[in-house]
């Protein structure tokens, strides 16, 4: 069960790596449209969010409750 969670962490730093790759491209690159721009900061934001939150105590219950009231068996 250990090496899940730590494999499970991986991912999670991944996704959080990503999130940030993309904020910081989309402020630096001056050549994008303003659409794609925005779309990659939200985007961008939106993975760190869900990264940060998945490193929560917790969180696993949290999903596990929210994926059982969407009637969602994984």
């Amino acid at each position: 069960m250990g090496n899940e969670v730590e494999f499970m962490g991986f991912w999670y730093f991944l996704i959080l790596f990503i999130g940030i790759f993309l904020i910081i491209k989309a402020l630096i690159k001056r050549s994008i449209n303003t659409f794609k721009k925005w779309t990659m900061l939200l985007l961008g934001t939106c993975m760190i969010a869900f990264s940060v939150f998945m490193f929560q105590d917790g969180s696993a219950e949290i999903v596990d409750n929210l994926l059982k009231s969407l009637n969602i068996n994984l």
